[in-house]
């Protein structure tokens, strides 16, 4: 869900929706005061919000009384974390490399065609976000692709419209 609220000004940021801003406020008590709070925090920022935009950040910070800096440091330094929205689904390929000698350049080029983007990128119809990893610790796997939280092992180009037509199908229902 993406923050409400206008800007009439140039460095004002946008609400946060007040109902979110409660579930928000009630994640940061939970952790604060715990060593590491930092990141579970965010981890269940980003599952409520969907993503973690500019205000959710600040008011991460805010409640965990740490710097905004810092906030930023760890949603930019973790690929898991995003400050942009994804899809319902997120596609994820490895291109660590035993996934790149074992022909994941393929597979990135296949689900560019069937989804009609580029990575990373997300589809016009919000279904999925695709994106590559530097690793997913799974080499005698490889190539490995990731859609959501199912691990493909051994995938072949020619098997991604069919992996990803049970995700279209699912969405549908």
């Amino acid at each position: 869900m993406e923050a409400v609220g206008t800007c009439t000004c140039g460095n004002a940021r946008p609400a946060i929706e007040e109902s979110l801003q409660t579930r928000l406020s009630d994640i940061i008590a939970r952790h604060r005061g715990r060593p590491g709070a930092l990141i579970p925090v965010l981890h269940e920022a980003q599952n409520l919000f969907g993503y973690l935009p500019a205000p959710v950040q600040a008011g991460v910070a805010a409640g965990l009384g740490i710097p905004v800096s810092e906030v930023y440091g760890v949603v930019t330094f973790y690929s898991y974390f995003t400050m942009v929205p994804r899809g319902l689904h997120v596609v994820r390929v490895c291109l660590g490399t035993a996934c790149y000698v074992r022909g994941a350049a393929r597979l990135v080029e296949q689900i560019e065609r069937e989804l009609g983007i580029k990575l990373p990128g997300t589809t016009e119809d919000g279904l999925f976000t695709a994106e590559t990893v530097r690793c997913l610790g799974a080499c005698s796997l490889a190539p490995v692709m990731v859609i959501d939280d199912d691990i493909y092992r051994q995938v072949k180009p020619r098997e991604i419209g069919r992996l990803l037509s049970r995700y279209r199908a699912d969405a549908s229902h």
